[in-house]
């Protein structure tokens, strides 16, 4: 104990040599008579040459020598100028455990010119100065500062891979000591499309149940929404070891259905339901200075797919069965971030999920029969069970299966561009396996077989997928790329929401039966004349996307403090389908309801953001759905079945206009 105390009081007093020297570094050069005005070009020779810096790049040096700072780090210090060099050496040493928040508050003191350095803790340019607290209970006052440069387009990554920040975290400190910083944002957009037959305020495969037809027309419509809104917070909770940190975070939005109540149903639209989004806990472990294990609880985004998205307007569908996989689903999540070092800041980090087994696969149709004594005089209704009861029904057969699913993902981060404000790059691989089984009862199962099946059966299958993407970012663009490749991906939002299908080749008198939830099982003869049921294969399906981003305001060199900093522009195509070969035996092939073999989008995205709270955002695109023609009948080689303007077509197309302004809170 003795030795950590002295190692700690050392590293503290070498720290506070550290800050001391560069402080006065800062002073002696800010009362220069002979200083030369702050240009465009002396800023940049600054960073460059480091010197400007507030921090001798002798000092930066020594402190990489003795292991206290990584190179990535120390990079960044010399590009930092002024006192917020200052701020972000004392930041990482309070992060490193070299100083504690006293001691740092007394190194911010000894500064001789400590009245103008910054918060500890960087905020957004402009934030208001209300008093914020740390996990640590010290009181900060935030201080509106303007940016120093314009970011590069950082792509949207929602599941981050750096760890947390011990008591990194600004809020609203509440009685149990936990940190509460609410966060969100209000979105109203506007949109028009060319070719809407299933008249939702987003877009889905066309071409499916309901909208194998648009009409006498093309059906166009539009839309003005607010229910994109999201709300949420993150959490921090104290804990007495320097090496522990717990967070978590908790947020919804009001994407949900539409109420239905007495007092609003003439009114229903502007009434839609609030939604749980992510719901999670995360506690993270470091082992030693480059080695973080954490375990998170609760629900979040997918590993698989959801760790590169395409960054769309349209986020109600968000680009679902249109080149964008992902889900947020309830987990168990275990994980290491390994820093590798090295001058590009290298790090890996694979991790591991359990998930809720989960298929999408909406209950069937129930039939019931009131019967009488005269056979003529029986009914029989059919009641669609629907999203009514998709709770009770929808999931059983992922949860039937008994077994949790699987996840898993492999992230390789190194900093590609150094320039200041560009965010690192990524390679990784993910991917899942589940399995799902429908369950049919003995009053499930044909006439015809019950002897053969006095008890019902179970009938099993599994899916997978692997995902390829590639992310990197540069001070001049951004790519962002996403492969995929799998089957049963109907709950991951691929595959053109194909699930399975009953395999009848080579069966004879074939009888329908239901399962559980109502979805139909296929009984029938084989060439043996054995009675079996027909196997249920899941159906593959690949995708992916590509898309570009460019800081605009960047290239031609706005002022960071000034009204054109944030212009962005972004250029993505998107990808999904199904393998021909399943799609041929799931689908009634030209029948309506058939639905789409394949869907993609083009789209133009361009953001401008006016300040750090108010952004506004436009999007041109173009969703394309395509049939297949139908295999047999008399209208084989002819997209009978699927109509647009009531005109047989094997292709449908939606031009797709989105505006509107998003208020971030």
């Amino acid at each position: 104990m003795m030795r950590n105390s002295f190692r700690s009081k050392a590293g503290f007093w070498v720290a506070t040599a550290c800050l001391v020297m560069a402080a006065t570094a800062f002073a002696a050069d800010s009362t220069n008579p002979t200083a030369e005005p702050a240009t465009a070009a002396t800023a940049t020779a600054a960073t460059t040459a480091g010197p400007g810096s507030a921090i001798s790049p002798s000092l930066v040096d020594l402190l990489v020598k003795k292991g206290i700072l990584t190179s990535a780090e120390a990079s960044s210090l010399r590009n930092a100028s002024g006192s917020a060099a200052m701020d972000q050496l004392l930041l990482l040493l309070k992060a490193k455990g070299v100083v504690s928040d006293t001691e740092a508050a007394d190194v911010k003191t000894a500064s001789p010119d400590a009245d103008t350095m910054h918060s500890l803790v960087d905020i957004e340019p402009g934030m208001a100065t209300a008093n914020l607290t740390t996990a640590s209970g010290q009181t900060k006052p935030a201080e509106a500062k303007g940016p120093t440069v314009i970011p590069a387009i950082a792509p949207l990554r929602v599941l981050p891979l750096n760890p947390p920040a011990k008591d990194g975290l600004l809020g609203i400190k509440l009685g149990s000591g936990a940190i509460l910083s609410p966060y969100g944002f209000i979105k109203s957009t506007a949109a028009y499309d060319s070719y809407q037959p299933y008249g939702d305020d987003f877009l889905k495969p066309l071409f499916l149940t309901g909208g194998a037809n648009s009409g006498p027309g093309s059906n166009p419509e539009f839309h003005l929404k607010a229910r994109s809104t999201r709300i949420g917070s993150r959490f921090e909770w104290p804990d007495v070891s320097k090496n522990i940190t717990i967070t978590g975070q908790i947020e919804g939005d009001f994407e949900g259905n539409f109420s239905e109540s007495d007092n609003a149903n003439v009114s229903s639209i502007r009434n839609s339901a609030f939604r749980l989004r992510l719901a999670y806990g995360r506690i993270d472990w470091t082992l030693a200075p480059n080695s973080d294990v954490f375990f998170e609880a609760g629900q979040d985004w997918s590993i698989f797919g959801s760790s590169a998205l395409m960054n769309l307007l349209d986020t109600t569908f968000f680009g679902a069965y249109w080149g964008n996989i992902y889900e947020r689903s309830p987990q168990f999540r275990l994980g290491l971030v390994q820093k590798l070092g090295g001058s590009r800041d290298w790090k890996i980090s694979p991790e591991f999920a359990i998930m809720m087994p989960s298929e999408g696969n909406l209950p069937g149709t129930r039939i019931t029969c009131a019967v009488d004594e005269i056979p003529s005089n029986n009914v029989c209704t059919l009641a669609n069970l629907g999203l009514a009861s998709q709770i009770g029904y929808g999931e059983r057969q992922g949860a039937d299966n008994a077994k949790p699913e699987v996840e898993s993902r492999v992230v390789l981060q190194f900093q590609l561009d150094p320039a200041p404000g560009v965010v690192p790059a990524q390679i990784l691989w993910s991917g899942f396996y589940s399995g799902r089984q429908m369950t049919v009862l003995s009053s499930g199962v044909p006439a015809a077989y019950t002897s053969a099946f006095p008890n019902g059966v179970d009938i099993n299958s599994n899916g997978y997928g692997n995902q390829i993407a590639v992310s990197i970012p540069t001070r001049w663009f951004s790519v962002v790329t996403s492969l995929y490749a799998g089957s049963d991906l109907r709950f991951m939002n691929g595959g053109q929401t194909n699930s399975y299908y009953n395999q009848t080749a080579g069966l004879s008198k074939i009888a329908d039966g239901f399962g559980v939830d109502y979805n139909a099982a296929v009984f029938g003869t084989n060439a043996a004349g054995q009675a079996v049921v027909a196997p249920q294969l899941p159906v593959r399906g690949y995708g992916g996307f590509i898309q570009a981003g460019f800081p605009l305001s960047r290239w031609f060199n706005a002022d960071p403090k000034g009204r054109n900093a944030g212009w962005q522009a972004y250029f993505e195509y998107g990808i999904d389908a199904a393998n021909a070969t399943d799609f041929y035996h799931a689908k009634a092939i030209g029948a309506d309801g058939g639905g789409p073999i394949k869907s993609t989008i083009k789209a133009v995205t361009v953001f401008y953001k006016m300040n750090p709270w108010v952004q506004f955002g436009f999007e041109e695109s173009k969703y394309s759905s395509y049939a297949v023609p139908a295999i047999s009948g008399a209208d084989i080689g002819v997209c009978n079945a699927t109509k647009v303007g009531n005109i047989p077509s094997c292709s449908a197309t939606d031009w797709r206009t989105e505006f509107g302004p998003i208020f971030t809170f």
